[in-house]
């Protein structure tokens, strides 16, 4: 694998740190702002809906200019964030800089797949771009416990200022080790957005949305579920966390090892292993070791559908994948917080903490059935291509197999 694979990993690792280190140290920062918990939180939403709409205007303006160019400029806006954050007098400073920072995201991982992709053989692209989501991965078993373990300490302050210290490594990175591929002539906005007329681009979306958000239904409600359910301590719940990382981390690289070969299977079995998992983590959470167990399994089946999601996104866009790439980035946070809302519907509705897993459930078999129906419409699509019936054949054949001919 290229060098500029670990540029685009660093620049990854940094991103993940500064999306989740927040919810380890929230309650330090609203300690020293004077503010509220759930008025803390906003660091948590603002950031998330940064991300939705930052991929697709980020990404807009970055037509005009290399690749190469924007990933510096978006290293360059992520470091502004996050100093940002760790320099701002009051909670409105703090929140600026978390939407600042977050307004990267989308548009680092949609250009940088993109980047990953073409600088290998086309049979290695998922592999290429699990070596960036590698960074992701980690940044949730060294970054977010390493970040949260500073802030708790010492200062939250240190912490972002350390993030903003990985960006300037990512910056450095892509400077020195991505090459300035030219942009594809004649691709153009109007181009990028032209792929959202394929029903493909906007299935394997949908896919994103459904699938990650099933693991997002269990994982946002992970510490009432494991300290009330199975009993761990809250201290236990950051390396629970670890844990659950260390399964992205397997799954993704698994992932990304096998998806260039076996695109469909990659997505199916992992999708349905994951709705099984769910399904017995109502159970398991219960135990402390079932939980431990079942929590890594949902990390790596979950995460290993990721390369394949995200290739499959740039394949079906085909000469002008940017935009849609960027989007699918989008849609994992879109997943997250329909998901994340949809278990707090069914816990206070009464049914308790492992309920939140049954909306997993729902949400995995509907991404499934996606998946389904998305392979079933390209093979349809495949065999018109291969075997078209010629318009001037059409009466020497039956009237109502003739109609559905034509209008299928």
């Amino acid at each position: 694998m290229p060098l500029a694979l670990l540029a685009l990993a660093i620049g990854a690792f940094g991103i993940g740190t500064t999306e989740f280190v927040i919810m380890g140290v929230l309650p330090e920062v609203a300690g020293d702002f004077g503010v509220s918990i759930p008025t803390a939180g906003w660091l948590v939403t603002g950031y998330a809906l940064g991300v939705m709409l930052g991929a697709p205007i980020m990404t807009a303006l970055g037509t005009k200019v290399s690749r190469k160019r924007m990933l510096m400029l978006l290293m360059g806006l992520f470091i502004a964030g996050n100093l940002l954050s760790a320099l701002a007098p009051v909670f409105g400073i703090m929140l600026l800089g978390r939407v600042v920072a977050s307004l990267t995201h989308g548009a680092f991982f949609g250009i940088g797949s993109v980047v990953a992709a073409d600088l290998v053989a086309p049979e290695k692209k998922a592999g290429a771009i699990a070596m960036m989501f590698t960074g992701l991965t980690l940044a949730n078993v060294i970054g977010v416990p390493l970040g949260t373990f500073i802030g708790q300490s010492s200062s939250w302050r240190i912490t972002f200022a350390l993030v903003a210290a990985l960006g300037v490594a990512g910056l450095l990175g892509v400077a020195k080790l991505v090459p300035d591929l030219p942009k594809p002539e004649g691709v153009h906005l109007r181009h990028e957005l032209a792929a959202f007329k394929n029903i493909q681009v906007l299935l394997a979306l949908a896919m994103t949305v459904l699938g990650f958000g099933g693991v997002f239904a269990a994982i946002t409600y992970i510490a009432p579920m494991m300290t009330e359910a199975a009993g761990f301590s809250d201290g236990a719940v950051t390396w629970l966390l670890v844990l659950f990382g260390a399964g992205m981390f397997v799954g993704n690289l698994v992932g990304g090892r096998f998806a260039d070969r076996a695109p469909l299977l990659m997505l199916v079995l992992p999708l349905a292993g994951l709705a099984v998992a769910l399904g017995l983590f109502t159970v398991t959470a219960h135990g402390k070791v079932a939980a431990a167990v079942t929590l890594f399994a949902i990390g790596v089946l979950g995460f290993a559908t990721v390369p394949s999601l995200q290739k499959r996104v740039l394949d079906q866009a085909h000469a002008a994948p940017t935009l849609a790439s960027a989007m699918n980035i989008g849609a994992f946070n879109l997943g997250n917080a329909i998901a994340a809302w949809l278990g707090g519907v069914v816990i206070a509705a009464g049914f308790g903490y492992t309920s939140a897993n049954w909306v997993g459930v729902a949400l995995a078999i509907s991404a499934l059935l996606l998946a389904f129906l998305a392979e079933a419409l390209q093979r349809r699509s495949h065999n018109v291509a291969v075997n078209p019936v010629p318009a001037n054949n059409l009466s020497t054949i039956p009237a109502n197999e003739a109609y559905r001919t034509v209008h299928s």
